[in-house]
């Protein structure tokens, strides 16, 4: 199955890589900030990675 968004590092990531790492995808190719989460969720859902939680941006402490 190919995918059509550039994987960051010019081939998919191993399952262990996709989940630790922050960002999956070339950041160049996107116009938006929101634009750059859904394909990175796509992205996931792709390698059978879990998703990222909604606040993952957010610091723990205010």
């Amino acid at each position: 199955m190919d995918f059509k968004y550039r994987w960051k590092n010019g081939a998919p990531p191993s399952r262990d890589q996709a989940a630790k790492s922050g960002d999956l995808l070339e950041e160049s190719q996107f116009t938006s900030k929101e634009d750059q989460k859904t394909a990175e969720d796509t992205a996931r859902k792709h390698l059978n990675v879990p998703l990222r939680p909604s606040d993952a941006d957010k610091p723990t402490l205010p």
